[in-house]
């Protein structure tokens, strides 16, 4: 008996020797997360399968069918950067959204995400966070009489400020009828239920503007649908301008003697009309223009107007612009005065992307009508209203399409259509289908 006693003393012994050994040399090997069996979890499985296989182009195919907005380079980059990721845990999920937490293969730096896909199409990915785990939280959780009240307020707003009354009164039925159903309850990340209200309002009525924005900051009282002067412009607003340079990412001359601009946003004049007019006169010499809006995700009109005042020999009528909160209808017009040189007689290129939204789009859309651009891309992203923000709390508020556009010229706009380039090519191959085209005239 006694032996038989030892000789299991000295294996458990040898035993907790082996495991001490392997703890050592596999310190923090991550434990096998459980990933969900739902529309958000097998988002989730496929995007970690891709970022970590660091394929460049796997990791293309992926986002050109689940995530359209997310952005090569930058995926390539954080690829490097992490070497990939370990998932580590699930904190929380439900059928359209998923917290996790993962941690960077080459650093070991723990990160927690957050994903959510469409309702209407849940193999498209609307939200993909990533944050540093150790960071400042910025989530500001929600219960559930804070959703009853923001969800109310952004019904009461769509109700009385949409552009189309009866499209504005389906979708806030649409949130009011959700909440009903309980399909909130389990939301309490700000970031997460921002984005699923976006999405239940568009997959009503399909329309890009419309959107609900967490905000750690205080969201300010009514904040201004028109332009203000420059010294009431905000003040970290105008800061931000300055340092993107107004969304003027580039302005050279490329052989023999083309123009290129590449204008990233149509940022507002009464802080960014010296940059505009700069950047346009540095250009006004040039046997050919090419303006580069892949990456430029809307901006003010006008801004619009006073870029597109550069082209013309006259004042030209850009577009109308009706208002369902005045009941009126206004005329934009390019600008009969501005310094500097006009850019005529000679041929403008716009490359477009699937990316290129809102104003940027007026400008391609009007532009191509009136047959002063030719358009070379892809087709792009397909909002025309204008839009306005409204305040739904400290915290949260909701932009609400209050206007439409109508070109003098087609009697129609490129909601929900997009504009179609003149010539169709990969987004990546615009600029060189462009400068082929500009060399040869």
């Amino acid at each position: 008996m006694n032996d038989t006693r030892s000789i299991i003393s000295v294996r458990l012994c040898l035993a907790t020797i082996l495991l001490s050994v392997v703890g050592l040399a596999f310190p923090d090997t991550p434990a096998a997360a459980v990933i969900p069996d739902t529309p958000a979890g097998r988002a989730l499985e496929l995007w970690l399968a891709a970022f970590n296989s660091g394929d460049r182009a796997r990791i293309e195919s992926f986002d050109t069918i689940h995530a359209p907005w997310l952005t090569l380079d930058k995926a390539m980059g954080a690829r490097a950067h992490s070497g990939g990721y370990d998932l580590l845990s699930i904190e929380k999920s439900d059928r359209l959204w998923i917290i996790f937490r993962v941690r960077g293969k080459a650093d070991l730096s723990p990160i927690r995400g957050g994903l959510v896909v469409k309702p209407d199409n849940p193999a498209v990915i609307s939200l993909l966070s990533l944050a540093p785990a150790g960071a400042k939280s910025r989530e500001f959780p929600v219960d559930g009489a804070e959703r009853g009240r923001l969800i109310e307020s952004a019904g009461n707003l769509l109700d009385k400020f949409y552009v189309f009354p009866e499209a504005g009164k389906r979708m806030s039925a649409a949130l009011r009828r959700r909440q009903k159903l309980g399909e909130y309850r389990a939301i309490a990340d700000s970031d997460i239920f921002a984005v699923r209200l976006t999405d239940d309002l568009r997959a009503v009525n399909h329309d890009k503007h419309v959107s609900v924005h967490f905000s750690p900051e205080m969201v300010p009282p009514d904040p201004p649908d028109e332009p203000t002067p420059r010294s009431q412009i905000d003040p970290v607003r105008a800061r931000q301008l300055a340092a993107s340079n107004c969304g003027f990412e580039e302005a050279e001359h490329l052989a023999p003697n083309i123009g290129y601009l590449k204008l990233d946003q149509f940022a507002e004049p009464a802080v960014c009309a010296p940059t505009a007019i700069a950047a346009m006169n540095f250009l006004a010499d040039s046997a050919a223009l090419i303006i580069d809006l892949r990456d430029n995700h809307g901006g003010r009109a006008e801004m619009v107007a006073l870029v597109a005042s550069y082209l013309f020999d006259t004042p030209t009528h850009l577009d109308d612009i009706y208002d369902r909160q005045k009941s009126t209808t206004d005329q934009t017009w390019t600008f009969p005065y501005f310094p500097g040189k006009r850019i005529t007689g000679r041929p403008v290129f716009v490359l477009t992307s699937r990316r290129t939204f809102s104003a940027a789009e007026e400008f391609s859309y009007d532009l191509k009508s009136l047959g002063r651009v030719t358009v070379i891309g892809e087709t792009t992203g397909g909002g025309a209203h204008t839009v306005g923000p409204h305040r739904l709390d400290d915290h949260f508020y909701i932009e609400i399409p209050f206007g439409r556009i109508v070109n003098p010229i087609t009697k129609a706009d490129w909601e929900g259509k997009g504009v179609e380039p003149d010539f169709n090519v990969p987004a990546e191959d615009a600029l060189k289908e462009a400068l082929r085209r500009a060399r040869s005239n």
